[in-house]
């Protein structure tokens, strides 16, 4: 199978199996007018399996979301068909506007202007800034 190389843009790397297409979702990548190309499955030596995501643009990448996606994914930036830039990720301190407070009563129920906003807690998971309901990860 043969995917070309991107000039300018990002190859997101080392997702987990599995997880592009929710990154996609979420980056709302669907809504671009370039070339993404979405590898699934692919064999890594790393982590056995592992899923790609090239974009054949520069445009403004929302890190948070991969980092809470999957904090394992590399960013690399591409400019003139090199690789200039590469970032590794970790899980953001607080999530605003990414997900949904599930809480039916919680404040963000009602007040539909407040941000939806989580913060990463010791025990690694992220509660709701105001009825504290733990975000069950996908």
């Amino acid at each position: 199978m043969n995917i070309d190389s991107i000039k300018n843009g990002y190859v997101l790397d080392h997702i987990t199996a599995g997880k592009a297409m929710k990154i996609y979702e979420l980056l709302e990548l669907n809504k671009l007018e370039c070339q993404i190309a979405i590898i699934t499955n692919a064999r890594s030596n790393k982590y056995g399996r592992k899923d790609m995501i090239k974009i054949d643009k520069l445009i403004d990448i929302d890190l948070d979301i991969i980092g809470y996606i999957d904090p394992r994914t590399t960013i690399c930036i591409v400019k003139n068909d090199k690789i200039i830039e590469k970032k590794t990720l970790s899980k953001p301190k607080e999530l605003i506007n990414v997900v949904s407070c599930k809480n039916p009563r919680c404040i963000t129920s009602v007040e539909r202007s407040l941000d939806q906003v989580f913060i990463l807690k010791e025990n690694d998971k992220y509660r709701c800034k105001y009825c504290e309901t733990i975000l069950e990860q996908e």
